[in-house]
């Protein structure tokens, strides 16, 4: 994800987890925030409802900024990086 990322709990009950092994559990009106390209998992404890905000992070390497050859290629690219064809 590019994007800065807002979770908030509008009803129910959720765990929400980070790629490096922390939680938070809560309840309505619980609101987390993460960082562009951090990874997390949200798990419903019970029926739950939430609102995700992304909020623009413009900068370099971000899709909005890149010039239209740059978005051309970039499929492309991103094999080469990961070492696939």
């Amino acid at each position: 994800m590019h994007e800065r990322a807002w979770v908030t709990v509008i009803d129910g009950e959720v765990e929400i987890m980070t790629s490096r092994g922390q939680s938070v559990a809560g309840a309505s009106g619980l609101m987390v925030e993460f960082a562009p390209g951090a990874r997390h998992a949200v798990l419903a404890q019970t029926t739950a409802r939430l609102l995700l905000l992304l909020t623009p992070w413009p900068g370099d390497g971000h899709p909005g900024a890149m010039s239209l050859e740059d978005k051309a290629t970039v499929r492309q690219r991103a094999a080469e990086h990961r070492g696939t064809p």
